[in-house]
């Protein structure tokens, strides 16, 4: 099975939403990609359709945005 990757910018509300995350769906199960951290994959996510993070992508190409964190277009600098 694919993994989902989860996109956040370490802010609060996004560290929140990645240990609830990783609980519901296991450590193994999610990649976690800290995008203030990793600004290089900030176009893989805009592909991807993330809009805000934090984001959960699937394995199946669909994204999940929650709460609201911050726009992807702030994360640009």
């Amino acid at each position: 099975m694919a993994k989902s990757i989860f996109y956040h910018a370490g802010c609060p509300v996004c560290v929140s939403a990645e240990q609830d995350i990783v609980n519901l769906i296991g450590a193994n199960n999610v990649e976690i990609v800290h995008i203030g951290e990793k600004s290089n994959r900030i176009p893989e996510a805009e592909k991807a359709g993330v809009k805000s993070v934090p984001a959960l992508l699937t394995p199946n190409g669909n994204v999940l945005h929650l709460n609201f964190g911050a726009s992807i277009d702030d994360l640009k600098g």
